[in-house]
């Protein structure tokens, strides 16, 4: 057991502080405090001794130098057991600090505020200039107070060490239950939250830096030697995606994405670890859009998109693509939704959950009505926000990392290799359907009718099964319609299959071996044919 008898706080956040300190004090800990936490307590009545008038030596550096003193880090890191610790403490007159309670500067909230004054949803508020921004967060870097959280997690046999305010409840039920004293096991679990925390903050601040531009960081940074990996946890779920395993949420605090806020959900039960694989999907496709858009999404691919001048008809268009496959589904919309599109989508039967950049009152209100649908609102996620950060997936053993798909698509570059040139409509049909195969698993083909799918397929190991499919989920639609397929067509056959189906143009990167027989089959077919010369792969 750890005997707590003198205690260092020094918080940020003063949430909980002067409730844990009276406990302390009842206690009979001594408290040593800091600045605008020791002002606080002495505020409240509470008595403790100021780190300066302690150590002797006042804040210094505009604040910047406070706890840096061999006053404080000895009578952390002394090990109680060692004599040689024990008679420098006798003659220095260092006394031992048995328990440290720190919560680092707020430099991620700091961060966060310049992204919001930046952000477009924010003009209106006048945004400050990125220098001024810089030097606020350059100073809400915390120096001392990880010195200080290390030192304690590093004599954690001796020290005990809290970093968060949801600790102070269970540090004074387990103080009282043990007559002032505090496990080694308690001791040692803080310990290893301590160094989480430390390593989660100074990713946030690296990350940040790195982001300021892409000329601070030269082409080798981009894959770093080591990469560190750190997320706080936003909620546990119910369980993973089969109810065998246990799942939790957890925000990435280090990515530059975020800083961008989480999606808030504002109606429905509670959300289920593949919803908001769904979700995220559904978002990230929107996006992908200016006009007004609607994904469904069901198993992290689209069954149903479409654009249309009003968010209604774009709902129901999507909808139409495949009612089957949207039934369960999760609906993305990158424009707020309005109380015609609430009703069309109360209209359209059972889905999980919808994720829009907003909703009017009586659209929200509408919503509300069906007690089971999830409601989300988030800001949108366009591709050029994911410049500078990286795109991780899990494999045994260790990651992959890659930089994400933001390449931006040009119509005006893309060469036209048949024939038979496509008309201005189809082109633009061809865009859209484009974008869709960019968001759909691959091998990815996706069936327009100007802009909205009429039959989509992803997944499949082999190409032409999956223009099959799309045409069998199309039908008749197929007749007029624009193809678009994520990779390169290596076959004829794919051809053979979309002229049967009276598929009029077709869009792919190119890049085949075969791609003069392909061309020469879309001729003999009086098919137009694009290439893109870009490979979306989406696994």
């Amino acid at each position: 057991m750890i005997k707590i008898k003198k205690a260092l706080l020094s918080v940020s956040d003063k949430t909980g502080i002067v409730e844990l300190a009276r406990e302390l004090v009842k206690l009979k800990v001594s408290i040593l405090s800091t600045g605008g936490t020791a002002a606080l307590l002495k505020e409240s009545k509470i008595p403790c001794t100021g780190v300066s008038d302690y150590t002797g030596f006042p804040e210094m550096m505009g604040g910047r130098v406070k706890t840096l003193h061999p006053k404080i880090h000895g009578g952390i890191l002394a090990r109680r057991q060692e004599k040689k610790d024990k008679a420098e403490l006798k003659k220095y007159g260092i006394e031992k600090i048995d328990l440290v309670v720190v919560n680092l500067y707020l430099f991620e909230e700091t961060v966060k505020k310049g992204y919001r004054v930046q952000g477009t949803e924010y003009r209106g508020q006048g945004a400050r200039k990125e220098k001024t921004l810089f030097q606020e967060a350059i100073e809400q870097i915390d120096i001392g107070g990880v010195t200080l959280l290390r030192s304690a997690a590093k004599n954690h046999q001796d020290v005990v060490v809290v970093a968060h305010p949801v600790q102070y409840d269970d540090l004074i039920v387990e103080l009282k239950r043990n007559k002032g004293a505090v496990s080694e096991e308690t001791a040692q679990r803080w310990a290893v939250g301590a160094f989480m925390e430390t390593a989660s903050y100074d990713r946030a601040i690296a990350q940040y830096l790195a982001s300021r531009g892409e000329a601070c960081l030269a082409p080798t940074d981009l894959f770093p030697q080591h990469i560190a990996f750190s997320a706080t946890k936003v909620q546990d779920l119910r369980y993973g995606e089969n109810p065998h395993q246990k799942g939790a949420w957890y925000r990435d605090v280090g990515a530059a994405g975020g800083h961008s806020p989480l999606p808030k959900q504002l109606h429905g039960k509670e959300l289920s670890f593949n919803n908001l694989l769904d979700l995220d999907a559904a978002l990230a496709l929107v996006s992908e859009f200016n006009k007004p858009t609607v994904a469904i999404i069901k198993h992290a691919s689209p069954c149903g998109v479409a654009q249309a001048p009003r968010l209604e008809s774009a709902f129901r268009q999507a909808f139409e693509s495949n009612p089957l496959s949207a039934f369960g589904g999760i609906v993305g919309l990158n424009c707020p939704v309005d109380e015609k599109t609430a009703k069309a989508i109360l209209a359209s039967g059972f889905l999980e959950c919808l994720i829009a950049p907003g909703y009017s009152e009586k659209g929200l209100h509408l919503l509300k009505q069906k007690k089971n649908l999830r409601v989300l609102q988030s800001l949108l996620i366009p591709s050029s926000n994911k410049k500078g950060s990286l795109d991780v997936k899990r494999i045994h053993g260790g990651f992959l990392v890659q930089e994400w798909d933001t390449a931006e698509e040009n119509p005006r570059k893309w060469k036209v290799v048949t024939q038979k040139k496509p008309t201005q409509e189809q082109i633009q049909s061809a865009l859209f359907g484009w974008k869709v195969a960019k968001c759909t698993r691959s091998n990815a083909i996706v069936l327009c009718q100007g802009t909205k799918t009429i039959g989509l397929c992803g997944g499949q190991a082999a190409r032409v099964e999956a223009v099959r499919i799309a045409v069998q989920k199309a039908g008749e639609r197929t007749r007029g319609s624009v193809l678009a397929s994520d990779a390169f067509l290596p076959m004829a056959d794919n051809i053979v299959v979309a002229a049967a189906a009276g598929i009029s143009c077709i869009v792919q990167p190119g890049g085949s071996i075969r791609d003069p027989e392909i061309i020469s089959a879309a001729d003999k077919a009086g098919i137009a044919m694009i290439f893109t010369g870009v490979r979306h792969f989406r696994h």
